[in-house]
């Protein structure tokens, strides 16, 4: 039997790196997230600090925004957020805010991740966690940007 689940994750979290790539051809970190409803996209995004000049400009905010304006409410209860890396403390936030119930991200973050600064996570308490999908991907492409900013 094959598990539509983790296909779809698979699935989803090849968006999100497609995302990232963009953010990497950009000069920006490569971070790309994607918001899923009803088995579509419905909000994408990559990091835009540097082009927006603006801190907040990372790829799970403007994917939230995106699902939020093609939804058109704020509240985002019945979908899932696929993020190549585990979100920063201010989109768990921010997650956690937009009640997603799902949320699903490649590799770990030691240094900023969430995890590293809370021990009870802030999104919605109903909100399942998924992490590791497609990780070496997700992490390879942060490497590779790294190194080349070295």
């Amino acid at each position: 039997m094959i598990d539509l689940t983790a296909k779809e994750d698979d699935r989803f979290m090849r968006a999100a790196l497609d995302e990232a790539r963009q953010a990497f051809d950009a000069d920006e970190v490569p971070i790309g997230a994607v918001v899923v409803c009803g088995g579509r996209i419905v909000g994408r995004g990559h990091n835009m600090t540097e082009t927006f000049n603006d801190v907040t400009a990372h790829a799970e905010m403007q994917a939230i925004t995106a699902a939020v304006n093609a939804l058109g409410g704020k509240y985002l209860p019945e979908c899932t957020l696929y993020v190549t890396v585990e979100p920063c403390v201010m989109c768990a936030g921010a997650i956690g805010w937009s009640q997603i119930r799902r949320v699903v991200y490649g590799a770990g973050d030691e240094k900023r991740g969430y995890l590293t600064f809370t021990r009870k996570p802030p999104f919605h308490p109903k909100a399942v966690v998924v992490s590791g999908i497609l990780a070496g991907e997700s992490a390879e492409l942060m490497r590779s940007f790294f190194a080349r900013k070295r």
